[in-house]
């Protein structure tokens, strides 16, 4: 969670000051995440840790039908993606998705959604497909490992959100 959210955030931020748009989702991909976040004095060290990969900031928009596909892709893969500003309800099989909100509100197939990702996932890895067919990307310039780094210097202390994201009904 502390991932996707910093992440959102940070490309929010950098969106808004060169496009006038917003960010709306932030999905990464567990595999990026190379070691955990210690307790104790967090350096540079520690974001080169987490992310040794040169993975670069980039934004795609994106239709609901593939806001869709992000939601059916982290259901059938069962993996713990980092994802930020949507969740997805199950039904109480974990099989079937019953809604779908993203910053609160019901997923709109029509509307266009600013999503977060790594230039490495936006041109399809690990099998994100549906990142190839947005309408436009916006390469922020910025590493993933600078994004942290510069969270870890403006942050005194680490709270990592434990809300979920992908939520199952109960029995």
């Amino acid at each position: 969670n502390l991932m996707a959210d910093v992440t959102l955030e940070a490309a929010d931020k950098v969106l808004f000051t060169r496009e006038k748009r917003h960010a709306d989702i932030c999905l990464l991909n567990h595999g990026g995440i190379r070691a955990i976040l210690p307790k104790g004095d967090i350096t540079t060290r520690t974001a080169f840790e987490i992310m040794p990969f040169e993975n670069s900031l980039v934004v795609i928009a994106l239709k609901g039908e593939q806001i869709r596909e992000i939601a059916d892709y982290l259901i059938k893969e069962k993996k713990p993606h980092p994802l930020a500003g949507m969740e997805i309800l199950l039904d109480k099989d974990a099989t079937m998705i019953k809604d779908i909100t993203v910053e609160g509100k019901p997923l709109e197939i029509s509307k266009i959604y600013n999503v977060a990702t790594s230039d490495y996932l936006s041109n399809g890895g690990d099998n994100m497909e549906f990142f190839k067919r947005g309408i436009a990307t916006y390469d922020l310039d910025y590493k993933l490992r600078n994004v942290f780094i510069d969270y870890f210097k403006s942050t005194d202390t680490i709270y990592a959100s434990k809300s979920l994201r992908v939520i199952t009904e109960k029995q």
